[in-house]
C-alpha cells in the first residue's frame, strides 16, 4: 500500500473511532476504545487482551494490558448505545448497494471448559454440531445481498444459571436479566429494532426459531413479514381447507367462540403434504452464484394456513406460503419454510429471500476467525458483551472499508461525518484537537484463491502492524 492510501485509511479509522466515542460515555475512553479495536484488526492468532496489549503498545505492555482489561471488563459503558452508533455509521455503506432486505435471527455458540464463565452449560453448540459445554448468544442482523451487520447481541442465560444466585453475582449478571428462551430474546431484539426505526426487512429464521408459533405471531403483529424455517411434522391446512367455524349456540350454556375440528377436518403434516405433491409442482430454481458454481435446488410452494393449536382461536389464521426444498440427490424433502410474503411474489424471489440467511453465517465466520470474537478469556457478563460489541464495531469499520478496495469499489470511500466534541466530552488534560489515531495504520487486501460469488462481499481489509520488525509483515485474511 502506498503512503497516500495508508494515510487515507488511517484518517477514516480515526474518524470512525471518534464517532463511536460519542456513544461510549466519556472521551477519556477514546484511547482504550481505539487501541482495543486496533488490536482486533491487527494480524495475530489470538485477540485476547494480553496479545492485543503487546501489539498496540509494545513499549508498555503491562500498563496497556491493565487499561484494556478495565475498559472491556469493568467500564460501565452501554453496549446498546455503541451498537446503535455503529449501525448509524455503517448502514449507509451497506445501503449504497440497495435497501435493507432482511432481518436475520440466529444464535452462535462458543465452546468452553469448566462451569464458571457466564452462561456456560451443557447445551447444543452449532460450532461443534453436538451437545457440549458452551455459551450461546442470540443475535439480530440486518442485511441485503451486498452486506450485513449484527445490530443486537445477547447471551442466552440457561435456567440453571438464572436460578443460581452465587454464580450470577460472581459473573455480574444484572438483576434485570432473568431466564428467557432464545425465541423470547429474539422477539425482544426485534421489538427494540422496530422502536429504534431500523430500516425494515423480512425476518429470516431457521427452524429453531420458526417453530415457535408465538414468535411468528408477534412478528406479524409488529407489521413485519417473515420467512421461517419449520420442522417436517409442523401441521398446516392446505388451500381450501381449514378449521371449522365456532359451533352454533344450542341455547344452553355459554356460546362457544373458538374454531374446532372433527374427524373429517384435520390438518396435515408439512412432510406428508410435500410427499403427495405431483412432479409438476417442483421447479429447479437458482438463487445465487457460489464459489465454484451456481447454487440451485428443487422447490415447491403452495398456500396454506398454520394449524398449531388453532382450535383455541376465534378465527382462522391467514394464508401464507409453505416453501419446500427437495434436492435431486435426496430421497425426501430436506427443508420447509412458512412465509408471510405476498401471494403474488415471484417463485425465485421467495427462494432467494429464504436462502439469504447465509449472510449471517458469513458474519459469524469473519467475526470469530478474523476479529477474535471467540477469544475473550474473562468470565463476566459485562466483559463478554463489551468484547462482542467491540468486535462488531471493528467489523463495521471493515464493512465500510470494502468500498476502498479496487477494482469493484471506489478508490476513495465516502467520509464518515465528523463528530462534534464538546468541552465536557474532551479527555481531561488533553490537547485541542484530540489525539489522532495510531500513526501507522495500514490495509492490505490479498488475492482470493478461488472464484467468488458476484453477490458475496468483496474481501475485507485488515489494518497492518507496520511497525513490526520483519520486512514483510503478515496479514490476516477474512476469506
Amino acid at each position: 500500500m502506498d503512503r497516500l492510501s495508508r494515510d487515507e485509511s488511517e484518517s477514516r479509522f480515526s474518524t470512525y473511532v471518534e464517532g463511536v466515542v460519542g456513544a461510549i460515555g466519556h472521551a477519556d475512553r477514546a484511547v482504550p476504545l481505539r487501541d482495543y479495536c486496533l488490536g482486533l484488526l491487527m494480524p495475530g492468532e489470538r485477540k485476547s487482551v494480553e496479545p492485543m496489549a503487546a501489539v498496540t503498545a509494545p513499549a508498555r505492555v503491562a500498563a496497556q494490558h491493565q487499561s484494556l482489561l478495565h475498559f472491556v471488563g469493568n467500564a460501565p459503558w452501554s453496549d446498546e448505545r455503541v451498537l446503535a452508533k455503529v449501525r448509524e455509521l455503517v448502514l449507509p455503506s451497506i445501503e449504497r448497494s440497495g435497501p435493507i432486505e432482511a432481518w436475520i435471527i440466529d444464535d452462535t455458540g462458543f465452546p468452553k471448559k469448566g462451569r464458571h464463565s457466564v452462561g456456560v452449560t451443557r447445551q447444543y453448540c452449532g460450532q461443534l454440531g453436538k451437545q457440549d459445554n458452551c455459551q450461546v448468544t442470540v443475535t439480530l442482523s440486518v442485511a441485503n445481498h451486498a452486506g450485513s451487520l449484527p445490530v443486537a447481541w445477547r447471551l442466552y442465560l440457561p435456567e440453571d444459571w438464572a436460578a443460581d444466585t452465587d454464580r450470577r453475582d460472581k459473573a455480574g449478571v444484572p438483576r434485570t436479566i432473568g431466564f428467557a428462551t432464545k425465541p423470547e430474546i429474539a422477539l425482544e431484539q426485534i421489538r427494540a429494532a422496530v422502536a429504534a426505526g431500523i430500516p425494515p426487512g423480512v425476518v429470516l429464521m431457521d427452524a429453531g426459531y420458526g417453530a415457535d408459533t408465538r414468535l411468528r405471531t408477534e412478528i406479524t403483529a409488529l407489521g413485519l413479514a417473515y420467512v421461517a424455517g419449520i420442522q417436517p411434522h409442523t401441521t398446516v391446512w392446505p388451500a381450501g381447507t381449514g378449521p371449522l367455524p365456532p359451533k352454533a349456540w344450542s341455547g344452553r350454556g355459554r356460546p362457544t367462540s373458538r374454531t374446532h375440528r372433527d374427524p373429517e377436518h384435520q390438518p396435515v403434516q408439512a412432510k406428508a403434504l410435500a410427499l403427495g405433491l405431483p412432479e409438476a409442482a417442483w421447479q429447479t430454481i437458482t438463487w445465487r452464484e457460489g464459489s465454484a458454481d451456481w447454487l440451485s435446488s428443487r422447490y415447491a410452494r403452495l398456500r396454506v394456513r398454520a394449524a398449531h393449536r388453532d382450535d383455541r382461536l376465534k378465527e382462522r389464521r391467514a394464508e401464507e406460503w409453505l416453501l419446500i426444498e427437495w434436492p435431486d440427490s435426496e430421497t425426501e424433502p430436506t427443508k420447509y419454510w412458512l412465509a408471510t410474503l405476498p401471494d403474488h411474489i415471484p417463485f425465485d424471489r421467495l427462494v432467494d429471500l429464504a436462502q439469504l440467511r447465509w449472510r449471517i453465517e458469513r458474519d459469524y465466520q469473519e467475526l470469530k476467525q478474523e476479529l477474535g470474537l471467540a477469544h475473550y478469556e474473562g468470565r463476566g457478563w459485562r466483559g463478554f458483551h463489551h468484547h462482542a460489541t467491540l468486535c462488531i464495531a471493528a467489523y463495521g469499520f471493515l464493512i465500510s472499508e470494502r468500498e476502498t478496495i479496487p477494482p469493484s469499489g471506489s478508490s476513495v470511500a465516502p467520509k464518515f461525518p465528523a463528530p462534534a466534541l464538546s468541552d465536557r466530552d474532551r479527555p481531561r488534560d488533553a490537547a485541542d484537537p484530540a489525539r489522532t489515531a495510531h500513526s501507522e495504520l495500514d490495509r492490505h487486501p490479498a488475492p482470493t484463491p478461488h472464484r467468488r460469488s458476484r453477490q458475496e462481499p468483496r474481501p475485507m481489509s485488515l489494518l497492518q502492524c507496520a511497525w513490526q520488525t520483519q520486512p514483510h509483515p503478515s496479514t490476516l485474511m477474512t476469506q
